[in-house]
């Protein structure tokens, strides 16, 4: 059987059928899918067969409980996440907006390819907007747990969008905080090494936008 039809075999979600597998992880399992007309993803954390079934069942359910309570909670704080559309606890499955854009990751790519005035302040701008972001969310105290440039997601419009919260938790201990800032700045290092001045912008709007 393919990866695509998986969702499909499962008791319930036969609706899912053909959805479309984009990338699995050791936890979960992506796939889009187009829902009531909205593009859309699937994230669906599926058994583990070597855990007790009783076990599985409930790390599976805390941990969608969990991604699920930061999504809502990062949104009432005014930060920019993915919408909600459907949670499924006891299949484990989250449907949610399928953000349409490009990864900070690749928009800095492209900056760093191009010289001139005006790339420079479009990389300072969304250096600004990841800070921001960040300072946002660790305000309201919430720690996102897997920062990335991969992790944020730039609208057609230029909106910035935070995602994936699967690995996110409450915290207001400043070593927690400070520990997700470090992740992204090794994140930067190792994926855009030429950017050191670049992740410093991000720092000092963080720092004037925390409490």
């Amino acid at each position: 059987r393919t990866m695509e039809s998986k969702l499909g075999d499962i008791e319930g979600a036969e609706w899912l059928e053909g959805a479309e597998l984009l990338r699995q992880g050791a936890e979960a399992r992506i796939y889009r899918i187009d829902f009531m007309g909205n593009p859309a993803l699937v994230k669906h954390r599926f058994t583990k067969k070597y855990r007790h079934p009783e076990l599985d069942q409930k790390l599976r359910y805390r941990r969608t409980l969990a991604e699920v309570r930061a999504i809502v909670k990062a949104r009432k704080l005014g930060l920019e996440a993915p919408a909600l559309f459907h949670v499924d606890f006891q299949k484990c499955m989250i449907v949610m907006e399928h953000v349409q854009g490009r990864t900070a990751r690749d928009v800095l790519f492209d900056i760093e390819q191009q010289k001139g005035e005006q790339h420079e302040q479009a990389a300072v701008a969304l250096m600004q907007q990841i800070g921001k972001s960040i300072a946002l969310l660790h305000n309201g105290g919430m720690v996102h747990g897997d920062l990335t440039t991969s992790n944020f997601v730039v609208r057609d419009d230029n909106e910035l969008v935070m995602i994936d919260f699967g690995l996110c938790f409450t915290s207001r201990d400043s070593e927690d905080l400070a520990v997700d800032l470090y992740v992204l700045e090794r994140a930067f290092i190792s994926t855009h090494p030429s950017s050191e001045m670049l992740f410093k912008k991000v720092l000092n709007t963080y720092h004037g936008n925390s409490n």
